[in-house]
């Protein structure tokens, strides 16, 4: 039987080899087909990525929606959205993170960035304030310390804007660039009666037990919230590369949007330190995803008339020395 068996296999060999050679064709395996190469680029974040502030982009990483479009992101963390500006346009970062305000702050520089996706309708930065320092709309922070992230992030010039709605100016009141841990720390201890800044740092104030009163800055002027940033350099070369990353983060906001609760769980089992924190991370996905994403016509797209308005506002009140073009200021071209 066995012989029988392997006279079988030898013709049925023969046979295939005759039917190859007279085909044409090779009978060796097939090579699988060749995977595109993965294309590594460097994020550049402008305070550390376990902020909740980035979780679409932490999301995004996690579920493979990078490694999906091709892409390896090594994420450098620097001081601040300014600074990833200035990072940027040296060449020192492939794309990164600021708000939507940083290239209308940066370009009268000579620092030719834009903005290429704008994660949500409002603005990002919001005015905290301790409940027992009688802060009752932004004149009343003459006199007063605020605190912010870096004098080289955008929140510092988003408090000049702030400041600027009442009528006062950066001598009026006290600003301390305090860094990622002092910003919140200083409110909380009462160091600092008031800070601009984001959602999850009011929320550690809260925890360390102190009544604060949170207020969305585009109540007293247009700010805009994180936007994805590139060089004019790297949007003339690189394009393909920009709508990828923009691609795989817009698909994580929109999630996040949907269901707040779930990327928590998602986002507490991934990013180490928030196990057990999982109450905590939904309040605050869920204030981005109720008070800061939204408004938007086309999910990541900047609205020119925002843009303009906020860069008038910003000129006017002597934030910038000179306005740019808008169209120099962001484009929607990546966002589908």
């Amino acid at each position: 039987m066995l012989s029988i068996f392997r006279g079988s296999l030898a013709r049925r060999a023969f046979l295939t080899a005759g039917l190859c050679a007279v085909a044409g064709l090779s009978c060796l395996a097939a090579p699988a087909m060749a995977q595109p190469a993965t294309q590594q680029i460097t994020y550049l974040l402008p305070a550390p990525a376990n902020l909740p502030a980035f979780a679409p982009l932490m999301l995004a990483e996690k579920k493979g929606y990078y490694a999906a479009e091709g892409l390896s992101v090594r994420w450098l963390t620097v001081q601040g959205g300014a600074d990833v500006g200035k990072q940027l346009a040296s060449g020192n970062g492939d794309l990164g993170g600021g708000l939507g305000d940083t290239p209308i702050v940066l370009r009268p520089n000579g620092i030719t960035i834009k903005g290429v996706a704008l994660l949500g309708g409002r603005t990002l930065h919001q005015l905290v304030v301790r409940d027992d320092a009688n802060i009752k709309s932004p004149a009343d922070l003459k006199g007063k310390t605020i605190t912010v992230l870096a004098y080289q992030d955008t929140g510092f010039y988003a408090t000049l804007g702030l400041l600027a709605s009442a009528g006062l100016t950066r001598n009026d009141a006290r600003i301390q660039g305090a860094g990622p841990a002092g910003v919140w720390q200083q409110v909380a201890t009462g160091k600092a009666e008031a800070m601009v800044g984001t959602p999850e740092w009011a929320q550690n104030i809260e925890d360390a037990g102190v009544k604060i009163t949170m207020t969305s800055t585009d109540k007293y002027f247009p700010g805009m919230a994180q936007a994805i940033l590139a060089s004019d350099k790297t949007i003339a070369e690189r394009p393909e590369m920009i709508r990828k990353f923009v691609r795989a983060t817009i698909k994580s906001v929109a999630e996040i949007m949907r269901d707040p609760a779930g990327a928590a769980k998602e986002y507490c089992a991934s990013v180490p330190g928030y196990k057990g924190k999982e109450a905590e991370i939904e309040k605050i996905l869920t204030y981005y995803a109720r008070n800061v994403y939204p408004g938007q016509q086309r999910l990541g797209a900047f609205d020119p008339a925002r843009v303009t308005k906020l860069q008038d506002f910003y000129a006017q009140e002597k934030v910038i020395r000179e306005k740019s073009n808008p169209a120099d200021l962001f484009t929607n071209q990546f966002v589908q």
